[in-house]
């Protein structure tokens, strides 16, 4: 267990009021149980005992594992690929929507990167573009498909202070050890009038409700948090930070709906879980906070 990391106080907040809510099973690699605890004072969610930096890795090693193969195996990652292009479109338009004085494009830091299609598509676009990516597979397949070198996450401490228009986080800080580390450097990187763009499962979701220790985007141990909104609001806070909106993202309640079946069921029911993600987002409709996901729109406190 020495390379395990037993929490007594919230990695959020720092508060002592944590308690065991859930045991999840991680059923894309190792099959093992994990522990998710929640904070009483900022609402976070965390990976009890998840493995440390250098023992996270094997847990990654999956052919399924789509962020870091770019694979086309199976269902959902097929349903994944055709969403994609559509997301990616999304997410451009998202960048120069939340752009200061009318820019079309500017200096784009994407940390997490995987196989580079955003980047990519960012670069095609007229941005220019910083990427970081810790897994060495993806890295190459963003060099060979792209032709777009990422660099490793260590680079971000070395990165120019205020030099970042927007900085993208698109379901990574979840991932990320160095929580309260990452902050810092995103907001010394981000110009007084950037923003930042995070996306982040929200286990205050309908479908999260529903499923619960099914539900995919708990994904343990890979993911060390479970956010709320609440939490992502205490989190910037710490660090001279704004949480100023947030935007749903629509599709992945489908898609956390489709992996969540097969967990629960041993199989995938797409009927079902198009109708339990229609009805995350019909309730989300009415009330954001509880959307699958969402991108939290954040800026610099001047």
């Amino acid at each position: 267990m020495g390379s395990n990391i037993n929490r007594t106080i919230c990695p959020c907040c720092c508060s002592t009021s944590i308690q065991k809510v859930l045991a999840c099973k991680d059923y894309t690699v190792s099959k093992e149980i994990f522990d998710i605890w929640e904070c009483e004072s900022c609402s976070l969610r965390f990976t009890q005992d998840a493995p440390n930096q250098d023992a996270i890795g094997p847990y990654y090693k999956s052919d399924t594992y789509i962020s870091h193969s770019d694979t086309e195996k199976g269902l959902v990652n097929k349903v994944y690929k055709l969403a994609r292009n559509y997301t990616l479109n999304w997410k451009m338009k998202l960048m120069k929507n939340n752009l200061e004085k009318g820019l079309q494009a500017g200096r784009l830091l994407d940390i997490g990167t995987g196989t580079g299609a955003f980047l990519h598509k960012a670069a095609q676009s007229g941005w220019l573009v910083t990427g970081l990516e810790p897994d060495e597979g993806a890295r190459k397949i963003c060099l060979d498909k792209y032709n777009l070198q990422a660099e490793t996450p260590d680079k971000l401490f070395d990165l120019p202070t205020e030099k970042f228009d927007v900085v993208t986080m698109w379901h990574v800080l979840e991932h990320v050890h160095q929580l309260h580390e990452y902050m810092d450097q995103i907001k010394r990187v981000l110009k007084k009038d950037g923003v930042a763009l995070i996306a982040l499962p929200n286990y205050k979701s309908l479908d999260a409700q529903q499923y619960k220790a099914h539900w995919a985007a708990y994904d343990v141990p890979r993911h060390l948090y479970h956010f709320s909104p609440m939490a992502v609001d205490k989190l910037t806070a710490q660090h001279g930070l704004k949480l100023v909106d947030s935007i749903p993202m629509w599709l992945d309640a489908f898609y956390i709906s489709m992996l969540s079946e097969e967990y629960k069921n041993g199989h995938g029911n797409l009927v079902a879980a198009v109708l339990k993600g229609l009805q995350s987002n019909i309730n989300a409709y009415k009330n954001k906070a509880t959307c699958s996901s969402l991108v939290y729109v954040i800026r610099p406190v001047n």
